[in-house]
């Protein structure tokens, strides 16, 4: 049997709507996922990884159980199936949100009536833990997907993942409550973490994903100032420490570097053009690592 201090990282790929998400993800961290088609065992070309494809759901039981190190699952199946794992990381990929919703034609002032309810879900566990704390006579039916369809003949209201909501209003539903916001996370074993070289090699991985999170969210934003100007605009330049500022070739200008949060681009320009910044560019990086 492989020692635990020297075999390889087991990595676990979600299959599905995830899958393409998650490789994406790494292949901006230069790692890359090599699959033929029906293969569950994938050439990773970091070396020291044995990466397999799994179902999401299994990926977590896979790392319940010990038998895979680290993996990438929903953070609303971690908590519905009670998985006591570590998360590493939010990808922030494949975002939803675990709702509550039901035919409009049962609202009474857009809530549930007070009666005895049956509630649908693929979330036993979660459609539990929410009757209780609302406080409602409500039993639970287990159902296997589509969800969406239960209502009205089969249930009174459901509890189901949705991204845009487009499938709940197609089928005559309204949400009525939000349970909780999910995305695609990184997990690892608690056991492997207690393992020295597999807590570095996780480690080591993070740190490779995480970068091209952060680069994600920024973008390098780089200008051109006159001396006189220089304190003006920087005061204005958020950045991880402080903006790279070089002298040019032209005395009394300046050329100035920094990583802006992506999500305030639109009105940081405007302020920096107006203080005197010019030939403003910008790019957006691979990974950042700080």
């Amino acid at each position: 049997m492989e020692s635990e201090h020297n075999r390889d990282l087991r990595l676990a790929l979600p299959k599905g709507r995830m899958y393409d998400a998650v490789v994406g993800l790494l292949a901006g961290a230069g790692i890359k996922i090599r699959v033929s088609e029906r293969d569950y065992r994938p050439q990773v070309s970091l070396a020291g990884i044995n990466a397999k494809i799994l179902k999401p759901r299994n990926v977590i039981g896979m790392l319940q159980a010990g038998a895979r190190d680290l993996g990438f699952a929903g953070a609303d199946w971690v908590i519905e199936s009670g998985a006591e794992l570590t998360e590493l990381l939010d990808t922030e990929l494949n975002p939803v949100r675990l709702v509550v919703a039901a035919p409009i034609d049962i609202l009474v002032d857009g809530r549930l009536p007070a009666r005895p309810l049956v509630v649908a879900s693929e979330y036993p566990c979660l459609a539990k833990q929410w009757i209780e704390r609302s406080g409602i006579d409500a039993t639970v039916l287990t159902t296997f997907g589509a969800t969406e369809v239960f209502p009205p003949e089969d249930a009174d209201c459901i509890i189901d993942n949705t991204a845009t909501g487009s499938t709940l209003r197609a089928n005559g539903l309204k949400i009525v409550d939000e349970i909780m916001q999910s995305s695609t996370r990184l997990y690892a074993s608690n056991h492997a973490l207690e393992v020295p070289h597999l807590k570095q090699r996780i480690d080591n991985f993070v740190m490779l994903v995480n970068s091209v999170l952060d680069a994600r969210r920024r973008v390098m934003l780089d200008l051109n100032v006159e001396a006189s100007k220089l304190s003006a605009v920087t005061a204005l330049l958020p950045s991880m420490r402080e903006p790279t500022i070089s002298q040019l070739s032209n005395d009394g200008w300046y050329a100035v570097r920094s990583a802006v949060p992506r999500n305030i681009l639109a009105k940081i320009i405007p302020l920096l053009k107006e203080a005197g910044a010019c030939d403003i560019i910008t790019s957006s990086p691979e990974q950042i690592i700080i």
